[in-house]
């Protein structure tokens, strides 16, 4: 029995640009290595948030969304499987970096 009154349904969701990709031969790119990492270091200090499952999408651009790991995560969402989407950033999701952000007022 958790002692926190929510326990979220998350999934794990990485992204890389096919432009940014350093994949090669390699199963998958150093930075989508790095950003599950640093989400499960994050995870580790909230056991509130049990991980359900992970959909990475790399070498696909952000601009739109017909990418196989996000429309599989918004499935899980709408299904109800999912209640929570834990990124590195919200770049991830939505293909801005952080000069974009900037720009827009989102970040300083």
């Amino acid at each position: 029995m958790s002692i926190y009154r929510d326990v979220y349904s998350a999934c794990i969701y990485t992204r890389l640009s096919r432009d940014d990709s350093d994949k090669e031969e390699k199963a998958e790119s150093n930075s989508i290595t790095n950003q599950k990492a640093l989400i499960r270091d994050f995870l580790s200090g909230h056991p509130e948030i049990e991980i359900v499952s992970e959909h990475e999408d790399d070498g696909y651009s952000g601009v739109n969304f017909d990418r196989p790991g996000f429309n599989a995560m918004m499935d899980e969402i709408r299904s109800g499987k999912v209640n929570c989407v834990v990124v590195k950033d919200c770049c991830a999701i939505m293909g801005l970096n952080q000069k974009d952000l900037e720009n827009q007022g989102i970040l300083a």
